[in-house]
């Protein structure tokens, strides 16, 4: 007896995919970055001076072997493989980088293409402490405001002077009346912080 053409097309398995159809692309369209790399911190390259403890990823493109992560040390100095030690401390990325491509151009490659960034900022810092949300050293990575350092820790806690609040710069001893600034009056005592900066909240 003949099956009927209702029968046979729900019981008829689904087709084999086309061999010749290109594979479909992979759910992940990027490979994720080797944990040993961070991401560069956000600086400005052609103004950022390079200091002591600074973390810096330099990269010879095609030459894994002289590319490598360095950290500063307190001399300043920065050693990279197959080249002497080099100044890095007071110079920009920037000028870094000119700097290794023209060494590397002298005695290995020719053309040499080099980066320089900046993973870690650890040379430049303020400390923010008193009663406020998250005490502590702070890197100092882009221009930041008192109120700006103040929302970073994670606000006052319960009993905080917020009018009050002074920042140890050196010698000086500046004062910071948060109420004021939040609205709107002598906003001049908003000051950028410098590196080594102390925010006290009592």
């Amino acid at each position: 007896m003949a099956l009927s053409a209702g029968c046979f097309s729900q019981t008829q398995p689904p087709a084999p995919a086309d061999p010749a159809a290109p594979p479909k692309p992979a759910a992940e369209t990027q490979e994720p970055a080797p944990p040993e790399e961070k991401a560069a911190a956000p600086v400005d390259p052609h103004t950022y001076k390079i200091g002591a403890e600074d973390v810096l990823r330099i990269h010879v493109w095609r030459e894994p072997e002289l590319s490598s992560v360095v950290i500063v040390r307190p001399d300043g100095r920065i050693t990279l493989p197959l080249l002497e030690e080099i100044d890095a401390a007071g110079m920009t990325p920037t000028q870094l980088q000119a700097k290794i491509t023209e060494m590397l151009a002298k005695s290995l490659l020719q053309n040499p293409r080099v980066t320089v960034s900046v993973q870690e900022v650890r040379s430049k810092k303020y400390y923010i402490t008193g009663q406020i949300g998250r005490p502590g050293p702070v890197p100092l990575v882009v221009p930041t405001t008192v109120l700006q350092a103040i929302s970073s820790a994670g606000g006052f806690r319960e009993f905080a002077k917020q009018k009050k609040i002074v920042i140890m710069r050196g010698d000086q001893r500046l004062k910071f009346n948060y109420k004021e600034v939040i609205q709107g009056k002598n906003m001049a005592q908003n000051i950028l912080l410098q590196d080594g900066d102390h925010i006290i909240v009592p």
